[in-house]
C-alpha cells in the first residue's frame, strides 16, 4: 500500500473550494478543523472564509522553530478537531505537519508559494537549538495549490522551487551510485516519480508568470514528495547538493539563501563533479533561464568560502553516500573543483563569450 494525498487540487481559486473538499472526502464532515496561517496571507484567508468553515478556529505561527511547532500543538489540543489545515509557506505548512504528527490528526497543506517540495512530503524542516532539523512526519492528506496566491508570491519563492525541483536529478544520481557501488536498496517507483517531476520542469519552456509553467512546477513539487513517501526515505530529492546546502546552514546561517537556491547550485557542482557535462550544462541553462544562482558568488560567497562548504557538506549526513563522499575530496581537490566549477558556469552563461576567464575550455 502506497500513502498518497486523497486530493491534489493545483488551480486558479482552489482555496475557495476547502470546504467542500474537506466535507466531500470525509476529512471533515462536521467542519471542525483548526487552521493555522502565518502573519503574510493570514488576514486573507480568514477574510476569504468570513461566510464559511464556521467551525473552525484559526491559529497564528509564528516563526519556524521547533518550540512554535511546539505552541502550535498546545494551542490545539485544548479543543476536539478532525484536521488541521495549514495555510501559508514552507515555514507554515512544515510547522502545522510537525504539530499534526504530534496530535494524531489528519493535516491539510494549502500553499502559497512554491519555494520547496515540502508541500506534501513526510518531512518537517524546523529551526531548533542546535541549528536546523528534519523531523520525519506523515504526509498531508489532501494538498491545495491555488494559482491565484502562487501569483502574489514574491518570485524569488517561486524561483527557488525550480532548483528543489531541479536537484532532484542529481540526487537520483547519487542514489543510484550507492545502490551500484554500494548495495543501498533503491525503489524504482520512487525514482520514477522523482524524476518525471524534475524533467517536466526543465523541459517546460515557460516561466514563473504563466499559470501553465506554475501547474507544472506545483505538481512536481507534490510528486517529489510522494516520492519519498514511497521510499521512505528523502533520498529521492536529497544527496550532494541537500548537503551543500545543510553546511551553507550550518556554517553560515546568517547568510543563507533560500533553500532551492542552494539546492540547486548544489547540483550543478555535484554534476561537474561527476564529470557529466551534458547534465552540467542542462542544469546550468535552466538555473540561469530562470534566474537562480549558478556560482558561488551568485549566493554571495567566494570560491574559498563555497571550498569549505564543500569540505564540510559530508559530515551533514553522516552515512549518506553521494559523490562528494566517493570522490575522495582532499582540501585542494576540492579548490581546483570548485575553481574549475566556477570557470565553466560562467563560461556557460556568457552570451557572447568576450569575458570568459583566460584559460577556459568547454569539455
Amino acid at each position: 500500500m502506497i500513502t498518497a494525498p486523497l486530493v491534489v487540487e493545483v488551480r486558479r481559486g482552489a482555496l475557495a473550494e476547502l470546504g467542500t473538499i474537506l466535507a466531500d472526502q470525509r476529512i471533515s464532515t462536521s467542519g471542525r478543523v483548526a487552521i493555522a496561517v502565518g502573519s503574510t496571507y493570514g488576514p486573507t484567508v480568514q477574510e476569504a472564509f468570513a461566510g464559511g468553515l464556521a467551525g473552525a478556529d484559526w491559529f497564528s505561527v509564528r516563526g519556524g522553530t521547533i518550540n512554535a511547532a511546539i505552541q502550535l500543538v498546545e494551542q490545539v489540543r485544548s479543543q476536539r478537531y478532525d484536521a488541521i489545515v495549514g495555510v501559508g509557506g514552507g515555514t507554515v505548512l512544515d510547522v502545522t505537519k510537525f504539530a499534526a504528527a504530534r496530535l494524531g490528526l489528519p493535516m491539510v497543506a494549502v500553499a502559497t508559494n512554491l519555494a520547496h517540495d515540502g508541500i506534501a512530503s513526510p518531512i518537517s524542516t524546523l529551526d531548533n537549538d542546535a541549528g536546523r532539523g528534519s523531523y520525519g512526519v506523515p504526509a498531508p492528506i489532501a494538498v491545495l495549490v491555488d494559482l491565484n496566491l502562487i501569483a502574489q508570491a514574491p518570485p524569488r519563492s517561486v524561483r527557488s522551487g525550480i532548483g528543489e525541483i531541479v536537484s532532484n536529478l542529481s540526487a537520483i544520481a547519487d542514489w543510484e551510485a550507492a545502490h551500484a557501488l554500494r548495495g543501498e536498496e533503491i525503489d524504482g517507483l520512487a525514482v520514477s516519480l522523482a524524476r518525471t517531476a524534475a524533467q517536466a520542469v526543465m523541459n517546460h519552456p515557460g516561466g514563473i508568470l504563466e499559470d501553465s509553467f506554475l501547474a507544472t512546477l506545483a505538481e512536481g513539487l507534490v510528486l517529489s514528495g510522494i516520492s519519498m513517501v514511497v521510499a521512505g526515505t528523502s533520498r529521492p530529492s536529497s544527496g550532494a547538493c541537500h548537503e551543500i546546502s545543510h553546511a551553507i546552514d550550518l556554517l553560515h546561517p546568517e547568510r543563507r539563501g533560500y533553500h532551492g537556491e542552494q539546492v540547486g547550485l548544489g547540483a550543478a557542482f555535484a554534476w561537474f563533479l561527476r564529470g557529466d557535462l551534458d547534465r552540467f550544462h542542462a542544469t546550468v541553462d535552466c538555473l540561469h533561464r530562470h534566474e537562480l544562482p549558478v556560482r558561488p558568488s551568485d549566493l554571495g560567497f567566494s570560491l574559498e568560502e563555497f571550498a569549505a562548504i564543500v569540505d564540510y557538506a559530508p559530515q551533514t549526513r553522516p552515512g549518506r553516500i553521494t559523490v562528494l563522499e566517493e570522490s575522495s575530496l582532499t582540501p585542494a581537490r576540492i579548490a581546483d573543483k570548485v575553481a574549475a566549477f566556477n570557470d565553466h558556469a560562467y563560461a556557460r552563461i556568457s552570451s557572447d563569450g568576450a569575458a570568459m576567464p583566460e584559460g577556459v575550455v568547454l569539455d
